[in-house]
């Protein structure tokens, strides 16, 4: 049960972490990253807030993967809810400023991304499963064939694209975001030694098991 505690608060320091480099990454304002795009461009037209829409984005998306036969864990819900709450929590303290110009716009977005990066280290460790856009990406690539580097491009320009059409900025952040994020989170992993191949994700269903099995052996 100790082993237990040390990964939920695994879970919740990564999803707080990522939600903060989101948060960062937005008010660098110089264009957001792909799925925040989407978000952002869902908030301005539905009047919601964007930790709400991050939230029913997540949950449509999971409805969709789950159909598809894709394995969620309580990591896969836990992104879903905490982030979004997260992100509003963090807007609601207004605790980063905004962009001034460029040049800080494009720091504070690089250390956005590597926030994110460390975030997705402990949401990661804790084992909990995959997030709702990773497993669409791993629908796709399951149902077209696809590369999986194909199908990443092919989602994030999706929800890119969207965003765009429903108001959200696209400016070189965007493009700095798709080029970077990759490299970010190499560098982070690199530094940490952690390597998330080696990480058994634990499906919904199994961590429900092992919970309630441990708290019977107690």
């Amino acid at each position: 049960m100790s082993n237990f505690a040390i990964r939920i608060l695994n879970l919740l320091a990564g999803t707080f972490i990522f939600a903060l480099g989101i948060v960062l990454s937005i008010k660098a304002n110089v264009g957001y990253a792909p799925w925040e795009v989407f978000h952002v461009g869902l908030a301005i037209t539905t009047g919601m807030s964007i930790g709400v829409t991050t939230i029913v984005a997540g949950a449509v998306i999971l409805i969709i993967v789950t159909a598809c036969g894709e394995k969620i864990g309580l990591g896969t819900i836990c992104s879903i809810v905490l982030t979004g709450v997260f992100i509003d929590l963090i807007f609601m303290l207004n605790i980063i400023p905004l962009a001034v110009n460029l040049i800080i716009g494009i720091a504070m977005l690089i250390a956005g991304l590597f926030i994110i990066s460390i975030g997705s280290y402990f949401y990661i460790k804790s084992a909990f499963g995959a997030g709702p856009r990773d497993n669409l990406m791993i629908v796709l690539n399951r149902k077209t064939k696809l590369p999986v580097g194909v199908c990443r491009s092919i989602v994030e320009l999706s929800a890119t694209l969207a965003g765009w059409m429903l108001g959200g900025m696209v400016g070189i952040g965007t493009v700095i975001s798709v080029i970077a994020i990759g490299f970010c989170i190499q560098i982070t992993f690199a530094v940490l030694k952690f390597d998330p191949a080696a990480v058994e994700h634990e499906t919904l269903k199994q961590t429900m098991k092992r919970y309630w099995f441990s708290k019977k052996m107690s």
